[in-house]
């Protein structure tokens, strides 16, 4: 009996992933690097040649997962980060054109609360927050089953609430680094993990700005699990701490009691997430 397979397509803006996903296996991971400074055309054609080399007859659907805003409906993604001339692409018709099945398109960061809600740690509650915290700091809103992306699929967009003199991405995700001492991510984690306690300290610090994004989080949609991935959510060990202690100043003790938040154990989690779209619709 032949198997039905979605392909799920994680788009960054350096590499493009891909698999064929039934159910819960992931089959023929492909990788290909994109040209992030060539024309939009060229950037198509790079996705088409990952996409060739997986839609076959046993393939009923693909789900995209790009790292822009999506009109969700028609489609349409807009401004893609790192690929400058992505700025208006009609991703849907040209790849429902090319291979002739449904395509669904949607952020990155709502294919990540989807993956986590099908297949990693949120699939036994119905309603979730996926965070991603790396350079910048997104979430998808799982709500009942179905995921809830809002009218312009800006749903989630808490890192853009203000917050200080700026907003809370700038304080609460690896950018802070950056922005508050004028060093990389990558060079305080090393650090931390060598025992360095300014490092340390750093991350402290960061944990308590992102324990009051959660508080935002908690007064806006009171989820009872939050799942953390993003490449900063490695360092949970030196930033959990604060931000739990954040987290627990919430008016409401109940809530914050009851909230579990997790760290994203899911691998391909890209690809599962964008091949979610799929089961989101047909749910």
């Amino acid at each position: 009996m032949t198997q039905d397979y979605i392909v799920g397509i994680d788009m960054g803006g350096t590499h493009i992933r891909g698999a064929r996903v039934n159910k819960t296996v992931v089959q023929d991971i492909t990788r290909r690097r994109v040209s992030s400074r060539g024309t939009e055309e060229e950037v198509m054609q790079e996705l088409f040649a990952l996409a060739d080399r997986l839609v076959s007859g046993a393939v009923k659907a693909i789900g995209i997962g790009v790292p822009s805003v999506v009109d969700v409906e028609r489609g349409i993604v807009y401004d893609v980060q790192n690929i400058p001339s992505w700025k208006e692409v009609p991703l849907k018709q040209r790849m429902e054109e090319r291979y002739g099945v449904p395509v669904w398109v949607n952020n990155d960061a709502n294919c990540f609360a989807l993956g986590e809600h099908y297949f990693g740690a949120g699939k036994d509650h119905p309603s979730l927050i996926g965070l991603t915290i790396g350079t910048g700091l997104g979430a998808g809103i799982i709500i009942r089953n179905k995921l809830y992306a809002g009218s312009n699929c800006g749903a989630g967009e808490f890192g853009m609430v203000e917050y200080l003199d700026k907003y809370y991405e700038y304080y609460a995700c690896g950018q802070f680094f950056q922005n508050v001492y004028r060093t990389d991510g990558e060079t305080v984690f090393k650090r931390a993990a060598a025992g360095d306690p300014e490092a340390i300290a750093m991350y402290a610090e960061m944990g308590a700005h992102l324990g009051n994004a959660i508080k935002t989080i908690l007064y806006t949609f009171d989820p009872d699990l939050i799942v953390v991935g993003g490449s900063v959510s490695r360092a949970w060990p030196y930033f959990s701490g604060k931000m739990w202690e954040r987290v627990h100043t919430l008016v409401y003790p109940r809530s914050a009691g009851q909230l579990q938040i997790r760290v994203s154990a899911l691998e391909n989690s890209g690809i599962l997430g964008a091949a979610a779209l799929y089961y989101d619709a047909a749910g």
